[in-house]
């Protein structure tokens, strides 16, 4: 799959031949949480470009790590899903995201924000179970940012599950979210919190007082989250 070979025996040389390559961690961090289809694994990875994901994808498969399928009730369209091989990726992947959330800097990490990753993030994560059992529709707006990436909408249905829109859906919104990217960053991965962003006007929250008040409980967070920072 590289480029070029180690050229070692060594379990570990040939390994990163296969996994070490631009992208492939990160893919497979995307097919470990659940992605299947091209679609999906492009939001996850927004700055992969349509032809390097492709190629990794055929790379993936080649290695006996991903088996692509086709769906009898949508012809032309296929899945991607890890094979016995490629579950067993799981706990490397996971100790990549472990260890960087314990041993990189936090203002390292939060200097590569992407407002599509974390929305994407959060729309996979999320938990229902302390909003209404209706449709809630939260809209966060970015003040900072562009037009274009300003404002997302997350549409949790107790029926159809959640969501993600960057155009506005047309529904009623039922709660109001003002935050800067950076601070939403920071929530989603464990370094800071909804209560300390309220409090010092980083992030204000209008509309129902019962999503506003659980929202950091049906946020959901980064599984590394919990992860606690060892990184001076």
């Amino acid at each position: 799959m590289a480029a070029g070979s180690y050229k070692q025996f060594c379990p570990v040389a040939m390994a990163a031949e296969v996994l070490c390559t631009r992208w492939t961690v990160v893919l497979l961090r995307e097919l470990i949480a659940g992605s299947t289809r091209f679609n999906d694994l492009r939001r996850g990875v927004p700055r992969m470009s349509p032809a390097l994901l492709s190629q990794r994808l055929k790379d993936l498969e080649s290695a006996g790590i991903v088996a692509r399928e086709a769906l009898v009730l949508e012809p032309g369209v296929h899945e991607y899903r890890l094979t016995p091989a490629g579950r067993e990726l799981t706990p490397i992947v996971e100790g990549f995201g472990i260890w960087g959330q314990r041993r990189i800097k936090a203002d390292l990490s939060l200097q590569h924000l992407d407002v599509q990753l974390l929305m994407w993030d959060m729309r996979r994560n999320l938990n229902p179970t302390p909003m209404p059992r209706r449709r809630n529709i939260i809209q966060f707006v970015y003040p900072e940012l562009s037009a274009t990436q300003r404002h997302w909408w997350l549409i949790v249905d107790p029926e159809e599950g959640v969501d993600l829109c960057s155009i506005d859906p047309g529904f009623d919104v039922d709660l109001y979210i003002s935050v800067d990217l950076r601070s939403m960053t920071a929530i989603w991965m464990g370094l800071d919190t909804v209560r300390a962003a309220v409090g010092n006007r980083r992030m204000i929250l209008t509309g129902d007082r019962q999503i506003a008040s659980s929202m950091q409980t049906w946020l959901g967070l980064s599984p590394f989250a919990k992860e606690r920072k060892l990184a001076s």
